[in-house]
């Protein structure tokens, strides 16, 4: 089972590094382009992404069925969230805006079957995107096999980010920049991330490196990706689905219509040719 997850692996190897891609936008399709990628991981956005129960459950079997990792962020830290997300056959959940120990606590024992945790046995979709194994097989194995993130994006959570690393059965704390900006009162602004806001993005990565867990990150772009894998950040998300196809679009439409000055002359030769034409049909 350990074997069938990309993640894992990749997290598990030598640098721990992986690059992953969000999903927020509908369709098996769409996993698939996105799985196809060359990415290790998917991560399906139930929190903020167009993304329903159904659309979550069809999306995972698709993306693991091409290789990569399915991960699914939940909208909460609710067993139920959890235990849906697991038994469609996620790989790993990602779980947003935790602030206590306690919280993390809950999380993983979400994740695992009793006696370690809570999470009930019904994994009839969730053992075929490990290989179709049997399900007795996945039971022993789901609770080493699956990954539990939990993301550190409140100013509760950072103050407590070294004890939370210390829970047992983490495997990932994952930045949110956004959030976390926001709720230290250090927001990004026209793109651009304030001292103090990096500091605490490099005292999530020291709590997990000085604590044996892995420390993740959501990127905007291949380039800021590429400073956080510089910097030491192992589960980096490099870009989501949504940005990418509207910036693609943007920039084609763009190159289509040519520079400012070009545009300008396709327009006056435009106009005189209406004006050349409305002279000739004159009698």
């Amino acid at each position: 089972m350990q074997a069938a997850n990309r993640l894992q692996k990749a997290l598990r190897s030598g640098s721990g590094l992986s690059f992953g891609a969000w999903q927020e936008l509908p369709g098996t399709n769409h996993s698939r382009a996105l799985a196809r990628s060359g990415f290790d991981w998917i991560l399906v956005d139930m929190e903020h992404g167009n993304i329903d129960d159904g659309v979550m459950h069809e999306s995972v079997a698709a993306i693991a069925a091409c290789g990569a990792s399915p991960i699914v962020r939940v909208a909460g830290n609710e067993s139920w969230m959890v235990k849906r997300a697991l038994d469609a056959g996620a790989h790993g959940v990602v779980i947003p805006l935790l602030c206590t120990v306690q919280d993390v606590r809950k999380a993983v024992s979400f994740t695992k079957y009793p006696p370690r945790g809570v999470r009930g046995f019904g994994p009839t979709f969730a053992s075929q995107s490990f290989g179709n194994i049997p399900m007795m097989e996945y039971l022993k194995q789901a609770d080493e096999g699956i990954l539990t993130v939990v993301q550190i994006e409140t100013k509760e959570a950072l103050a407590d980010v070294d004890e939370i690393a210390k829970v047992p059965g983490l495997d990932v704390l994952f930045a949110g920049p956004f959030d976390l900006g926001i709720n230290i009162g250090h927001p990004i602004k026209d793109g651009k991330m304030p001292d103090k806001l990096k500091e605490a993005l490099a005292q999530i990565l020291r709590a997990a490196e000085n604590n044996g867990k892995r420390a993740g990150i959501y990127c905007t772009s291949g380039e800021q990706a590429r400073n956080f894998a510089d910097q030491g950040f192992h589960m980096i998300s490099v870009c989501a689905d949504i940005d990418v196809l509207q910036a693609g679009l943007a920039s084609a439409l763009v190159t289509a219509k040519g520079s400012i000055a070009h545009s300008a002359y396709n327009l006056a030769k435009g106009a005189v040719g209406k004006i050349g034409s409305s002279g000739k049909d004159k009698p």
